[in-house]
């Protein structure tokens, strides 16, 4: 797989993804039941490419920032608050800072997520 710039250059990025930047590592794939390539990281901003394995998972976990998932291909359902929310390709799930989550797919599945972090304390905005 090859290597990306990760970082906007200028005001506006736009980025035509080949094939080969479009996909998660299959040997991590394989071995772990998940693998994300990051395809943009700028201040507090990172969007991931993630491949979720027939039969993996993700384990809960929560950030100080608003996440969006945006399914591409497969199924994955993601859990929040008590809820189960399947999602295919297509759907959009979006979560407020701090709620715990976690995600399965029993089919596979592959989605980019957008974390938006929260400010480090000390840091100038």
């Amino acid at each position: 797989m090859s290597s990306m710039h990760r970082t906007i250059e200028g005001e506006v990025l736009v980025r035509h993804l080949t094939q080969d930047e479009r996909m998660v590592d299959p040997v991590l794939l394989a071995e772990h039941g998940r693998s994300a390539r990051t395809l943009v990281k700028e201040g507090p901003l990172r969007l991931t490419m993630i491949g979720i394995a027939p039969g993996g998972d993700l384990p809960t976990h929560s950030t100080e920032g608003p996440v969006t998932v945006h399914m591409l291909e497969g199924e994955v359902v993601f859990q929040a608050l008590g809820r189960a929310y399947p999602l295919r390709a297509g759907d959009l799930l979006v979560l407020a800072p701090g709620v715990e989550h976690s995600a399965r797919s029993a089919t596979g599945g592959l989605f980019l997520l957008t974390v938006v972090h929260a400010p480090s304390a000390g840091s100038r905005s």
